[in-house]
C-alpha cells in the first residue's frame, strides 16, 4: 500500500521560508502527478501546488509567486519551497498523488505549518 509522508512543516514568522518535502513508501509514485493541498481549521481543504511526471508545474492563486513544487525523481521525492510566508498560509499541508493532480486518491498525513504575524 502505498504511503506518503510528509515533513518539514513548523512554526515560523511572517516572511520566512520553510521547504515541505513528500515521500513515498510502500511503493513509489514516479510516472504520476504529485500535489500539495492545504488545509486551515474550519475550512475546506485548499489546492496548492501541483507537479506533473514531466514536471509541468501549477499554482493555486493564493501562492503564486511565492511557493514554488519541484520533484526529484532520483531521490523520489516532491518539495514545496515556500517563500515570503504569511499567516494566512497557517494550515496543516497534505501531499497527495493520483491520476491527476486535482484527482487524489492517496494522501499523507499532513504536517503543520504555523505563520505567526
Amino acid at each position: 500500500q502505498l504511503r506518503l509522508n510528509e515533513s518539514g512543516g513548523g512554526l515560523v514568522q511572517a516572511g520566512d521560508s520553510l521547504r515541505l518535502s513528500c515521500v513515498p513508501s510502500g511503493g513509489h509514485f514516479s510516472g504520476s502527478p504529485v500535489a500539495w493541498y492545504r488545509q486551515a481549521p474550519g475550512k475546506q481543504r485548499e489546492y496548492v501546488a501541483g507537479i506533473t511526471s514531466t514536471h509541468n508545474t501549477s499554482y493555486g492563486d493564493s501562492v503564486k509567486g511565492r511557493f514554488t513544487i519541484s520533484r526529484d525523481d532520483v531521490k523520489h521525492t516532491v518539495y514545496l519551497q515556500m517563500n515570503s510566508l504569511k499567516p494566512e498560509d497557517t494550515a496543516v499541508y497534505y501531499c497527495g498523488t493520483g491520476p491527476g493532480t486535482r484527482y487524489i486518491n492517496y494522501w499523507g498525513s499532513g504536517t503543520p505549518v504555523t505563520v505567526s504575524s
